[in-house]
């Protein structure tokens, strides 16, 4: 599979309330991973996560991961 032409990855997220999810997302028009996430929960409530160190490629050769970490910043309530 060539991933260098993906357009989305997976998000992981390591701790806070969505802990061991995964989230299919897409790169930055740029080909970056996406520094910062919102993910809607219920009743009004949002949970934001920030890019993690954590990065796998499918292959030595990828230019873009098949996967990255975010971990928890806060819960907004709207």
């Amino acid at each position: 599979m060539d991933t260098s032409s993906a357009s989305s990855y997976t998000a992981k997220l390591i701790d806070g309330p969505l802990e061991g999810k995964t989230v299919a997302t897409a790169f930055l028009e740029s080909g970056d991973p996406r520094p910062r996430l919102e993910l809607n929960a219920e009743q009004g409530k949002r949970y934001i996560y920030t890019r993690g160190a954590g990065l796998e490629f499918a292959g030595d050769d990828d230019d873009r991961p098949t996967a990255v970490e975010y971990r928890f910043v806060e819960t907004v309530f709207d």
